[in-house]
């Protein structure tokens, strides 16, 4: 498929699919035009991709990580190393650091939106 079918597939721009290249987390062929074309399974690729972003992880480690990840499940594979495991383990603290301040934070608006409730 051609970048514009998987940017539409997978809702990233098409810039997004070529930095995702760049980075070395996305492969695709080339027509003797020059076109980038890329395989069904990018399809997962890209949304697995987006989903390791929205976790907080940035392209050095995503380019680390998916050589160790199946598609489209993502379980692990022979290359997954114990680094890597370390790794997502404090990423996976990290994350969870991040729930406990926003819960906080959304706490004490809580508290503050109760406040002013009453006050009206």
């Amino acid at each position: 498929m051609r970048i514009g079918e998987l940017a539409r597939r997978t809702g990233v721009s098409e810039r997004s699919l070529r930095y995702y290249e760049q980075q070395g987390l996305l492969v695709s062929e080339r027509t003797p035009g020059g076109q980038r074309e890329y395989a069904e399974r990018a399809v997962d690729r890209v949304i697995l991709i987006q989903e390791l972003y929205a976790a907080g992880l940035h392209s050095k480690k995503i380019a680390e990580l998916l050589p160790c990840m199946r598609d489209p499940d993502g379980g692990p594979n022979e290359r997954a190393t114990p680094r890597l495991v370390t790794d997502l383990t404090a990423e996976r603290d990290r994350i969870d650091r991040m729930i406990a301040d926003l819960t906080n934070s959304r706490a004490v608006l809580d508290d503050v939106i109760s406040t002013a409730a009453r006050e009206l």
